[in-house]
């Protein structure tokens, strides 16, 4: 589901669970542990994904199966993803080779950095077309990004923008022509940080990343409730079950 290559000391995290790079159990759970992973052995940290598909974001019809037991247990380890990105001690950035509408973004909007691939590819938070509301934590993220009036703007219509007019907005911070060239233009950014001197860059990156951090440092359980409160309704279920049978008629 993920494939590790270092270039020097930066470490690069390839999703590549096909087709689409979806979220589901597992791959949350082995992405959070090379993270930790890599926040021990390397100097900076490039999450990547497949050429045209960063990821589709979490795995819905694998997840309509489960429990609300189970469902809980992901919600936790989806959050517990989050927190890990926001609160890793070097570097991280976001190389978004395509696609990565809902979850795919939401990883990166905890990141240093997001540089996502040109082409006919689609970003943005679209909970509210699949009948989903962002946790807080999330739509903190999201303003503490582009802006209070803005993320209202995307998210009450859940907006699907181009890789140029998420770059307009501030959701993702460059645009290259291709994914090969967004990992490669990622791997560089974080060569630039490296060739900084050390303490200083890291003591005024874990500076201007505090309100980042500060956004787990309380008890996420009520926000968790709410989010399976949701997922369980009927209407909600309706509307998703519709989107997988859209999809798989594709």
């Amino acid at each position: 589901m993920l494939e590790i290559t270092d270039h020097g000391s930066i470490r690069e995290i390839q999703l590549n669970r096909a087709p689409a790079n979806a979220l589901n159990r597992e791959l949350v759970a082995q992405l959070n542990e090379q993270l930790q992973a890599a926040a021990d052995c390397s100097d900076a940290v490039v999450v990547s994904g497949r050429p045209g598909m960063f990821s589709a974001g979490l795995d819905v019809p694998s997840l309509l199966q489960e429990s609300r037991e189970d469902m809980a247990d992901f919600w936790r380890s989806f959050s517990r993803l989050l927190r890990t990105i926001a609160l890793m001690p070097v570097p991280t950035v976001f190389a978004l080779t395509g696609h990565c509408p809902a979850g795919g973004i939401v990883l990166s909007l905890y990141g240093d950095y997001r540089i996502m691939s040109s082409g006919k590819y689609k970003t943005g938070l679209n909970e509210v077309q699949v009948g989903l509301v962002v946790s807080p934590v999330i739509k903190n993220a999201l303003v503490r990004l582009i802006g209070p009036h803005m993320a209202a703007k995307i998210l009450v219509p859940g907006s699907m923008l181009s890789p140029e007019q998420a770059l307009e907005i501030g959701l993702v911070d460059e645009v290259e022509s291709d994914p090969e060239s967004a990992v490669k233009r990622s791997i560089a950014w974080c060569e630039q940080l490296l060739a900084l001197p050390r303490n200083a860059m890291l003591a005024t990156r874990e500076l201007v990343r505090e309100d980042l951090r500060a956004l787990f440092d309380h008890d996420n359980s009520l926000e968790g409730d709410a989010f399976l409160q949701l997922w369980f309704s009927d209407a909600t279920q309706k509307t998703l079950k519709e989107l997988v049978a859209r999809l798989q008629n594709k």
